[in-house]
């Protein structure tokens, strides 16, 4: 039985005693026994553990985990203290700089922002090691839009915050008079010059919060 706590456990019970769910897990147990997959199985649900349901300020979608060993954690594009920056989180960070003024952080650990009320969910919740989206046809994009659903019938005033194709491609599971939702390209070297720099996603976040009587978020990773 998962316990997630964060008044997850009630809202989720649903989708992990669904058929769909079970027919996941068997999969899972699977891949993990024949094959290296990430993150560990412990830390699957990490985003949900790290962010109460009723603290959700802003949502941000990425794909699937990190695929190399020490990166993935269970937070999307967030990766474990000590590990090398990847492409993506490092032009997510100059773009704080240019919206903000944070200096850019040394640091891809997000879990200070999982802790102020970010929600960090992959659509895809596992990976094989060295294989990209090697798992995206399992279930999870049923498991990942159902949440995605059920957060937006269940929370207020959250951001929504969508780079890329595969995550604005959610934006009709989200409730867009009770809730902000945010798209633009993908942080990825290969799509950032396309309309992600420049997009001000952390201003207009703290912007709609505070318009909505919510605390900002931190945004600044350093120290």
């Amino acid at each position: 039985m998962i316990k997630l706590g964060g008044g997850w456990d009630e809202l989720l019970a649903p989708l992990f005693n669904d058929e769909r769910y079970l027919k996941i897990r068997e999969f899972l147990k699977r891949e993990y026994s024949e094959f290296v997959i990430y993150p560990d199985m412990y830390d699957l649900f990490n985003c949900f553990r790290y962010t109460p349901l009723d603290d959700i300020k802003a949502v941000i979608l990425g794909q699937d985990p990190y695929h190399e060993p020490n990166q993935a954690h269970g937070l999307c594009f967030s990766v474990k203290k000590g590990v090398k920056l990847p492409p993506s989180l490092v032009n997510i960070y100059k773009e704080i700089e240019t919206d903000l003024g944070i200096k850019e952080p040394d640091c891809g650990d997000l879990s200070k922002w999982a802790k102020d009320g970010v929600l960090l969910l992959n659509t895809t919740l596992t990976v094989r090691e060295h294989r990209a989206n090697s798992h995206s046809s399992c279930g999870w994009a049923w498991f990942t839009d159902s949440v995605i659903k059920l957060i937006s019938d269940n929370t207020q005033n959250a951001v929504f915050i969508l780079w890329g194709g595969n995550a604005r491609s959610k934006a009709p599971l989200i409730d867009g008079r009770k809730h902000l939702i945010l798209q633009s390209a993908h942080p990825s070297p290969l799509s950032a010059y396309n309309g992600f720099f420049g997009s001000k996603p952390f201003s207009k976040t703290n912007e709609y919060l505070l318009a909505h009587g919510k605390r900002p978020i931190d945004w600044d990773l350093n120290g």
